[in-house]
């Protein structure tokens, strides 16, 4: 047994997980803190915590985040996944889409799981690099780059895409030769300078 299984809960070390992610911790986190399933629904019932999904949790005095469904997303992945696709595209502020659904790219491997999607919560598999991912606010998202290829591959409409790909051109956040499925799917409509 380790010396945190004697020690009791660790408050601090429960505030420290959650404030790196936005006020949010799961049910492991907790567990590494010294916090039991009971002793979680007693923080629930003296209203200091609240469970806005299985298995995850938030400190409740922690200011509101106005991304609270991309970090709950995160964390329900098991901070495996990637915030993507036409979530990351509109978390760069690269185009007008306004997705419904939270797009998350979870590792390859997790294709043979079984395990219970939270609503509201679209999958894709695949194996995301360390220089295809960039940070918004405390989750990870796919870089522009990775985003709009993603975006192309996965059939975005060709007015989106082209005014996405145009934005993240003109503000220097990708370079053309880096567009390649962008300039693929295009192709029938014009390309991208149509």
């Amino acid at each position: 047994m380790s010396a945190s299984q004697f020690s009791g809960p660790d408050w601090d070390q429960l505030f420290g997980t959650a404030a790196a992610q936005c006020g949010y911790f799961t049910t492991r986190q907790a567990a590494e803190a010294g916090y039991s399933t009971h002793l979680l629904r007693k923080h629930i019932h003296a209203g200091r915590v609240t469970r806005p999904q299985r298995r995850i949790y938030r400190l409740v005095h922690f200011p509101a985040t106005e991304h609270e469904e991309l970090v709950t997303a995160w964390l329900w992945s098991e901070r495996a996944g990637v915030i993507s696709h036409q979530t990351a595209l509109s978390r760069h502020g690269l185009s007008d889409v306004l997705p419904a659904v939270v797009h998350v790219t979870l590792p390859a491997a997790w294709r043979k799981r079984r395990f219970r999607v939270p609503p509201g919560v679209v999958l894709h598999y695949a194996d995301v690099a360390p220089k295809d991912r960039a940070w918004f606010s405390a989750v990870p998202i796919t870089s522009p780059r990775r985003t709009l290829n993603d975006c192309a591959r996965e059939g975005l409409s060709p007015e989106l895409l082209r005014q996405a790909a145009r934005q993240a051109l003109r503000r220097g956040l990708v370079r053309k030769e880096e567009l390649g499925d962008v300039e693929v799917a295009l192709e029938p409509f014009g390309g991208l300078a149509a």
